[in-house]
């Protein structure tokens, strides 16, 4: 199998998730937003894709121009049925390409935090995430799109996974996150932080302790989500 991840930030790669899909047998391409040819070719022909998270957002495509590329690829892989794995930014993505509106949360939800699955959820992917922490740290959310199937809210954010297509997963959370390298996401964001009012020491010292039993899940949620792909590839 070979994976392409679209990257914003050089921190905010596939963390965690990477030795799962080396395990698997998978090879890993990064584009890095912005910086790449967008190659609609390659990216339909790869058997995986991810969209990962960063600092810009769905609205701000007039400033940041190959927001419209990645958008475009995007409802590519959801209007194919291809397998595609969307995470804070790239969950926000599949929403706006699926015509569901993304917006400001009524606050950010940044630090380590839980989710609340829907009963598809306990039963599916992210069941491992039932006792488990999540990195979270977004500011924007978005509607349920018309047809997905929704997974996992928290209180501040009712909307924070979501099924489409088999092997199409958005997640607005970090299950990716490794918290051995906390202080690149702590130090990157340092000004986001502060805006915010939240004290990175916090986050640190949460890492510290709710790190490993994150990671063992979100890998779970990756493995699981490697087998939906596998089928959903077979039948394409």
């Amino acid at each position: 199998m070979h994976c392409i991840a679209l990257r914003h930030l050089a921190f905010e790669d596939l963390g965690v998730l990477a030795p799962v899909l080396h395990e698997q047998g998978a090879s890993i391409e990064y584009w890095d937003g912005g910086r790449c040819a967008y190659d609609d070719r390659a990216w339909l022909e790869a058997d995986l894709a991810v969209v990962l998270g960063g600092p810009v957002g769905v609205g701000d495509e007039a400033r940041y121009p190959f927001l419209r590329d990645e958008l475009r690829l995007v409802k590519a892989r959801l209007d194919a049925g291809l397998p595609l794995l969307g995470i804070c930014l790239g969950a926000q993505l599949m929403a706006a390409a699926r015509g569901a509106r993304v917006y400001a949360g009524a606050r950010k939800e940044i630090g380590w935090g839980t989710v609340s699955l829907t009963p598809e959820g306990r039963e599916g992917v992210l069941a491992p995430l039932q006792e488990a922490p999540v990195l979270h740290w977004h500011g924007d959310t978005f509607d349920l799109p018309e047809g997905a199937r929704l997974l996992a809210s928290s209180e501040l954010t009712p909307h924070q996974a979501f099924a489409l297509g088999f092997g199409q997963l958005a997640l607005q959370f970090h299950v990716e996150a490794d918290a051995t390298r906390m202080e690149d996401w702590l130090v990157g964001h340092c000004c986001e932080l502060a805006g915010a009012a939240i004290d990175p020491c916090v986050i640190r010292d949460d890492a510290r302790i709710l790190g490993a039993q994150a990671a063992a899940a979100g890998q779970e949620v990756c493995r699981r989500w490697l087998k939906e792909a596998r089928r959903c590839r077979a039948q394409c």
